[in-house]
C-alpha cells in the first residue's frame, strides 16, 4: 500500500492529510503559518515539521510505513527560485528524524506548488477547472484537460486583489467617509463602522487604520461590516458587492477565455471568506457567470486543500 502526505501551507497555518492509495484520510494534523516568504525558512520549516508530526500521531497503523510521495502546496510559491527553497526544505525534513522510528519519510515523489492548485483539485475532487480564491486576498486559477494553466490576479492588496475581503472592507471605509463628507448618498455603513468599532466619530477611522498600524488582516476582517449592510438594502453596500461580483467574473472569464472554449462543461469552485456572507455574492457571482458560459457549474468545495494536495501526490505514484 502507497502512503503519501499533501501539505497545504498558507500565511495562517499548515494543514498535513496522511492518505493511502484509496484515497483515504489516515490522519490529519495542523500547526502555525509556512509562507517562507513571510515568516522566513526556519519558521516554514517547523511548521511543516509539526503538521506531519501531529498527522502521523493522530494515523493508527501498527505497520512500518514509508511516505511513497508528497505534495506541498505552498503560498508564495510561483517561481523557479521558490521551488528550490522548498526542495530544500524537503532535504530538512528528510534529515531531522522526527518520525516514529517505524515510519520513513523518504519519498521518491515530490510535488511542490502553489497552494491555488491544491484548492483547485481539492475543491473539485480533479485537477481540472477553475478556482476562484476570495478571501482576505483573491486569485483565479484554471487547469485544462491538457495540463495548461491561466492564473488571474494573486497581486496582493496594493496591486490588485479586487473582489477580495480587503478590497470590500476598503471600499465600505470609504464610502462611509465620502457620505459624512456630503460628496455621496448616505449610507448605512456609516454608522455601521461606528458602532463596530466603538468611534465616537467616524473621523476617529484615522486613528484606528493608521495610527493603530492595522494590517491587511485585520481589515479585511471588515468586509462582513458591508456584507451585513448589503443583505439589510443598503443601497452603497450592494454596489460595492456588485463591483467585486463584477471583478471577480472578469477575471473568471479571462482564464476560461485563456484554457477552455466558451461552451466548455467545467465546475468552477469558490473558496475563501467572501463565499460566506448573507448577501447572496456567491449566488450573483454564479448567476453572471453561467448567463455567459450556460455550461458551467458553480460550486462549493467538495474537500479541503490538504486533500487535494494529497490527491496529487498519489497522482505521481501511479504514474
Amino acid at each position: 500500500m502507497s502512503y503519501v502526505l499533501g501539505i497545504d501551507g498558507g500565511g495562517s497555518k499548515t494543514v498535513c492529510v496522511l492518505m493511502n492509495d484509496f484515497c483515504q484520510v489516515l490522519g490529519r494534523g495542523e500547526a502555525g503559518p509556512s509562507n517562507y516568504q513571510s515568516i522566513g525558512i526556519e519558521a516554514t520549516l517547523q511548521s511543516i515539521q509539526s503538521a506531519i508530526h501531529n498527522a502521523v500521531e493522530t494515523a493508527i497503523i501498527t505497520n512500518t510505513v514509508n511516505i511513497d510521495a508528497i505534495c506541498l502546496g505552498l503560498a508564495g510559491v510561483d517561481r523557479a527560485a521558490d521551488i528550490e527553497v522548498v526542495k530544500g526544505l524537503v532535504k530538512e525534513l528528510q534529515n531531522n528524524k522526527f518520525l516514529p522510528i517505524t515510519w520513513a519519510l523518504q519519498p521518491a515523489n515530490i510535488v511542490i506548488c502553489n497552494d491555488a492548485l491544491i484548492a483547485l483539485v481539492g475543491g473539485i475532487g480533479q485537477p481540472v477547472g477553475i478556482v476562484v480564491a476570495a478571501g482576505t486576498g483573491s486569485i483565479i486559477f484554471g487547469r485544462n484537460h491538457q495540463g495548461h494553466t491561466k492564473r488571474v490576479g494573486g497581486w496582493g492588496y496594493i496591486l490588485g486583489d479586487e473582489g477580495s475581503a480587503y478590497k470590500i472592507a476598503i471600499a465600505g471605509m470609504n464610502a462611509a467617509l465620502k457620505s459624512y463628507d456630503g460628496r455621496e448618498i448616505s449610507t448605512s455603513l456609516l454608522e455601521d463602522f461606528k458602532q463596530h468599532l466603538d468611534l465616537e466619530s467616524i473621523e476617529d477611522l484615522i486613528e484606528v487604520i493608521y495610527r493603530r498600524e492595522w494590517g491587511v488582516k485585520q481589515i479585511a476582517a471588515l468586509a462582513p461590516i458591508v456584507d451585513f449592510a448589503a443583505a439589510s438594502g443598503d443601497i452603497v453596500a450592494n454596489i460595492i458587492i456588485d463591483n467585486a461580483v463584477k471583478e471577480l467574473v472578469k477575471a473568471t472569464s479571462t482564464v476560461i477565455d485563456a484554457i477552455f472554449t466558451a461552451d466548455s462543461v467545467l465546475e468552477v469552485v469558490t473558496t475563501g471568506s467572501v463565499w460566506q456572507g448573507k448577501c447572496k455574492i456567491h449566488e450573483r457571482f454564479a448567476a453572471s457567470i453561467i448567463k455567459k458560459f450556460p455550461e458551467v457549474k458553480v460550486i462549493f468545495p467538495r474537500y479541503e486543500p490538504a486533500y487535494g494536495a494529497g490527491l496529487l501526490a498519489l497522482q505521481t505514484t501511479q504514474n
